[in-house]
Order: C-alpha cells, then structure tokens, then sequence
C-alpha cells in the first residue's frame, strides 16, 4: 500500500531530515536575502538528480514526475527566518540575531524529504509535482513576487498545499489539522502615519504646532472603527505597534511617525478600514493643526481553502495517519477544542497562491505545552517538536501522489 510505504520511508529518512533542519535553523536569513539558505536547498535538490530552478527573487521550483500523463500538484514551504535574537535554549541555536521563530527552517527541511520520496517514487507519480521554496513569507512578498515571475506556468499548477508546523497546540504531536473550506487566514496590511508639525521649545508650545498631541489623538480615534464602525460579524484587527517621535524632552519635534496593522477576513472590510484610517489620521491632525500622511506598505489577501480540496486532503491525511491523527476544523468544533479554529488570526502569503489555483493549508502540531512546548510563534524562547519532521515530509509527498492519481 502506498501510504505504508511512503510513512515507512519518510521515517527512515529522518535522520536526514533532522540535520538538514538543524543546519536551517543555525543559520537563518532573513526576507530576500536568502543566498546561503538557498544554496543549501539546491544543493540538496541537485544531488538527489532534481533540477531547481531560480524563480523571481531568490525563490526556488523544482519539477518531479511527469513522466505519465496527468495534472500538477504544487507543494509550498516557506524559507525565510525572523529579525529576533534566539532564547530558545536549544543546542543549535542561531548565533546571528535572527532566528527561525515561526518554523519555516521546519517547513524547507521536511519539502526537501518530500522531495527525496517523491523522487524514489517518480515512476509512480500520474502527472507532475511542483516543489515551491518561497523567501519573504514574513514581509508577505515571496508569494506574489515568485507568481509574478512565472512561479504557476511551465508547467500549468492545477492545484497547490502548504504545510505550517504550529507550536503549543494541545495535540499530539504529528496531528494535522486540514482547514475548512473558505478563508483560513485573514488579510494583512501594513500602514505608516507621519504627522507634520512645526517644532519649537517645550516652554514655548505656542509657536509651534504639536504632531505629539495630534498623533496620540489619532491612535486613539482610530481604536473607534473597530468599536463604532464594524458591525458585530465583521472580524478585525488593528494595531499601532510603533510610534516615533524627537530626541530631548524640553523640544516639541517636527514630525511624528506611526506604524501600524490590520488584519481583516473578507476585502470589502478591508477596503474601508484603510479608507478609514487616512481620513481619521488627516481630519484629526488637521484638527490640531497638523497634517497627517498615510502610506500603505505590504500585505497580502485572506486566505481561501477550495472546498474540494479540503475534503480530499482530510482523506488523504487520514489513508496516511489514521483517524486519530486527521481532524477536520469541524470535528474539532464538534469536539469542543476547536475555538473557532476555522480561522487564525495570523495572516499567510500563501494567499496570494489560494486566489489562483484551488488551495489547502494544513497546520501540523508540532509542541503540547505540558511537554514544555509553551512558547507561541514569533517569540525568541518558542521551539518545535523535531519528531514531526517525517510526518510532515509523508504528508506532503502521499497528498501530492494521492491527488493526481485520483485526477
């Protein structure tokens, strides 16, 4: 049966695929500047007799199969780490300032053992797999930038699945969770304020105009959209998680800067929270006599799960691990567990991938808590449950197989 043998096989690759995870995880890099992570994945691609090819900036594809007729399954992992200085206490810890704090280090090292099974299973595969290395997941640019540079052409993606290991999940480590069908993962934007003044003396206020007293107005009106202006459905976030602003006390600066985030689940919220947030800044400076500027930087759209594809990677998963190791978000609300778990509050590019072709994200446990697994994504103490590196590695390559052969 193949799932017997792909889940034995991908347990005998583990050693490897630990290593290779550990030498990811020493030496991180960050957004685009990828150049010795995306060394190594080639190199390990090249000497297991598959091609890589360069896509977009410092993005990766790889072809697998294509030697029976059929369609193409695309396979996405995630290779940039973060700006924040490692506390995690692990034996091969980063030593640079970044680190792989969301587990992306994981998601390239078990996409590279999918590919060495998918590879020792070639003849098999009826039609093609597309392996898909992404830089700057964490600025929400690798997606779109690899798209734009042909990442869905030659040849043609009929579909695509990404994986993301989640720490602190109280599941049984190698349990997956196959989302509903729809949006997962919310929209995310990034915004900056810079509000105008004239500086002048603190013991002079009055020959100037204050950005300080404009800018805390504005941060605090802007907590009203969400309070006043959303109905009670509609899900959003937003934040100022910066603001800047003079170097001595005694002196009212010139200028202020803010930067901030929203996270919303559908594109018509979406719309008029931006809209919002440039009219309230600009009013509420002028207000007080400034003037506020609103910019825009990256983001990326929701998330969306094809309905098709969410039931047929629950069965997949399930031939693969078993029942006790495959949820649905449906079950896990019937269960009482879920807390709503058809959506996460953090955002994913991989959208950008989902509003092209039919799409599945799967979220792979990987940490309980009470087995000292307690730190959450993004945080410097946070690690992952290596244990799960073959699992996640099988469930690629069986999903990938296991759909083209029923296409």
């Amino acid at each position: 049966m193949l799932n017997e043998k792909i889940l034995e096989e991908s347990e005998k690759l583990y050693d490897i695929i630990l290593k290779e995870r550990r030498t990811l995880h020493q030496n991180p890099e960050t957004g685009f500047d990828l150049a010795n992570t995306v060394s190594f994945v080639k190199k390990e691609l090249s000497d297991m007799g598959i091609k890589p090819a360069d896509c977009g900036k410092n993005g990766i594809t790889a072809i697998i199969g294509g030697k029976n007729p059929g369609r193409v399954f695309m396979l996405r992992a995630d290779m940039d780490a973060l700006p924040v200085k490692e506390e995690s206490g692990v034996d091969f810890a980063a030593k640079n300032g970044k680190m792989h704090a969301c587990g992306h280090d994981m998601h390239t090292a078990m996409l590279i053992g999918a590919a060495r099974l998918l590879k020792s299973h070639e003849n098999e595969i009826k039609g093609t797999v597309k392996l898909m290395f992404q830089p700057a997941e964490e600025i929400f640019e690798g997606s779109q930038d690899m798209i734009n540079s042909g990442l869905l052409e030659n040849p043609e993606v009929d579909a695509a699945l990404m994986i993301h290991v989640m720490a602190g999940m109280p599941f049984e480590a190698g349990t997956v969770v196959v989302s509903a069908p729809g949006v997962s993962a919310p929209a995310a934007d990034y915004f900056d304020i810079r509000v105008l003044g004239k500086g002048c003396h603190g013991s002079m206020p009055n020959t100037g105009v204050d950005p300080l007293t404009a800018a805390a107005h504005i941060l605090i009106n802007l907590q009203e959209i969400h309070a006043r202006e959303l109905a009670m459905g509609e899900r959003a976030v937003l934040t100022i998680g910066t603001m800047n602003a003079g170097t001595a006390s005694n002196v009212i600066p010139d200028t202020v800067t803010m930067g901030g985030s929203i996270r919303t689940f559908d594109e018509e919220t979406r719309s008029f929270i931006k809209t919002r947030i440039a009219e309230i800044a600009e009013s509420t400076a002028a207000a007080f006599r400034a003037k506020a500027e609103v910019s825009f930087g990256s983001g990326c759209p929701t998330l969306v799960n094809d309905k098709g594809m969410s039931v047929r990677a629950e069965k997949y998963v399930r031939e693969l691990l078993g029942k006790g190791r495959a949820f649905s978000v449906a079950e896990l609300n019937a269960m009482g567990g879920g807390g709503n778990s058809s959506k996460s509050a953090g955002s994913e590019d991989f959208a950008y991938v989902s509003h092209k072709v039919p799409s599945i994200m799967l979220a792979l446990a990987a940490g309980q808590p009470e087995k000292g697994y307690c730190y959450p994504q993004h945080h410097p103490m946070v690690k992952f449950d290596e244990s799960v590196l073959s699992v996640g590695s099988a469930v690629y390559a069986y999903t990938a197989m296991r759909w083209l052969e029923e296409y």
